[in-house]
């Protein structure tokens, strides 16, 4: 079983945006700004993406509330359009269906009453229009009444797809917020074996840097 804090292939996309964003923010091309080659962003973007999984990890609850709502919604796609959708085409097409028979048949059955045809050819005709026509008018306000009723029920619930996108966004959030921005402050700090390290004090037997010595400037009295 996958590990639910690793980042999902299909979700890299969406990472390498927030990255994007998170380059883009006020705050870091401010700390970018001493670098106009672009090489430290270039740097902290190939780095990003190198540790993605650690990065992810931070908003690792919102990443899974995220893949549950969106594996319900794709069982849900999967299910509107496989075989369960038969029943519901039915439902449509029957009263359609029996109202065109129905209509066809009274108008030839008339026809053939008008025409004076003989035998019972023209009375089994309207008597079949008519049938028909029941069943159009019972399957039509079957299916009226169970949109009404599938209406009703699902008032007020948004679609499975509007819950995963809604659920993505705030995955997106979290992931910018806590995993992303903390991720590149902490490696726009200078490292501190970087540090310039100050002349030292008179009361030491320190040597002076390199740099001081050039200068000529006295460490001690």
């Amino acid at each position: 079983m996958a590990d639910p804090s690793r980042l999902r292939p299909d979700d890299r996309a969406d990472f390498e945006a927030v990255l994007h964003h998170a380059l883009g923010t006020a705050e870091i091309r401010g700390a970018l700004g001493t670098d106009p080659a672009g090489r430290a962003a270039a740097h902290l973007r190939a780095h990003a993406l190198a540790h993605a999984d650690e990065i992810a990890a931070a908003a690792e609850v919102p990443y899974r509330s995220y893949l549950a709502v969106r594996r319900a919604a794709r069982r849900e796609q999967r299910r509107l359009l496989g075989t369960g959708d038969l029943l519901p085409a039915l439902a449509v097409l029957t009263p359609l269906v029996a109202g065109t028979s129905a209509a066809a048949l009274l108008l030839t059955g008339g026809l053939l009453h008008l025409a004076d045809a003989l035998g019972p050819l023209p009375g089994s005709l309207v008597a079949a229009g008519w049938t028909l026509a029941l069943v159009a008018a019972v399957t039509g306000l079957g299916t009226l009444a169970a949109l009404l009723h599938t209406a009703l029920r699902g008032r007020g619930v948004p679609p499975a797809a509007e819950q995963a996108e809604h659920a993505r966004l705030v995955w997106r959030q979290e992931l910018l917020d806590r995993g992303m921005l903390p991720h590149l402050r902490r490696h726009l700090l200078p490292h501190p074996d970087t540090a310039i390290t100050p002349c030292s004090p008179p009361d030491t037997l320190s040597p002076c840097p390199a740099r001081a010595r050039e200068d000529r400037t006295p460490c001690s009295d």
